[in-house]
């Protein structure tokens, strides 16, 4: 049987070239063309900036009231080729608050070749609270007067802000600020309550009571860190430090 490769072969190499880009052409439908990759329409968009919304109003509703919610909902990869998809559910990554620069997740749950990513967003909240009036250098002592209030985005950076300044007066940066800034709990340098050795009041919290009670400190009572207590039985407790000498035992 002759060979069919054989006249193809015995082509000259130019000849044989533009054989092989012709072959190439036609096959290209079956390999499939470039097409754009699935864009998420308006609809799962107010879809994702309502979910998104919500989470954060959910999450301020313990803030004064005014609090503003805005969000803007980001694109999607340009380089993602998805496929088309009939349902597609909504959801938080793990871990990811709604607040800030955060993702909100799209898996396709209905379609040929199900996908899951995920799409930017931008979470802004808005409400009243503290702001420093003129630049403070770190190590400042705050007073009244050099505090103040305005509308500012809570969720423009981490840590809680501080929302009355009568709560701040007093305290001592922790590191230095720009005009107009807002002032948080971790710009604040921790308040030391007591000094190891020191006599404090134990207040132990359980569900419907609770006991008062007298202790040592083993340690230095520093705001936001817990401490060693040792009560008058001799018992060693892990203690929270709340205020003046005092502190909070859960049980």
């Amino acid at each position: 049987m002759p060979n069919a490769l054989a006249p193809v072969a015995a082509l000259p190499a130019p000849r044989l070239a533009g054989v092989a880009l012709a072959v190439l052409a036609a096959c290209a439908p079956a390999f499939g063309q470039d097409e754009p990759g699935y864009t998420p329409d308006d609809a799962l968009l107010q879809q994702v900036a309502a979910m998104a919304r919500n989470g954060a109003s959910a999450a301020t509703s313990e803030q004064a009231r005014g609090v503003r919610v805005e969000v803007t909902v980001g694109k999607l990869d340009p380089r993602l080729k998805l496929a088309p998809c009939q349902h597609i559910a909504t959801y938080l990554p793990p871990g990811l608050p709604v607040w800030g620069a955060t993702r909100m997740g799209l898996r396709c749950t209905q379609g040929p070749k199900p996908w899951n990513v995920s799409i930017p967003l931008q979470v802004s909240v808005w409400t009243q609270a503290t702001v420093v009036k003129t630049a403070l250098p770190a190590g400042t002592v705050l007073d009244a007067g050099q505090l103040g209030q305005a509308e500012v985005d809570i969720a423009a950076a981490p840590g809680a802000a501080v929302g009355d300044p009568m709560l701040a007066v007093g305290r001592t940066l922790g590191r230095s600020l720009a005009a107009g800034a807002t002032l948080r709990q971790n710009d604040l340098k921790a308040r030391q309550f007591f000094a190891a050795g020191e006599t404090v009041r134990v207040t132990a919290l359980g569900p419907g009571w609770q006991v008062v009670t007298e202790g040592q400190a083993v340690g230095a009572g520093i705001e936001g860190q817990t401490v060693h207590v040792r009560t008058e039985g001799g018992r060693l407790l892990n203690a929270r430090p709340t205020g003046d000498r005092q502190v909070e035992v859960a049980l």
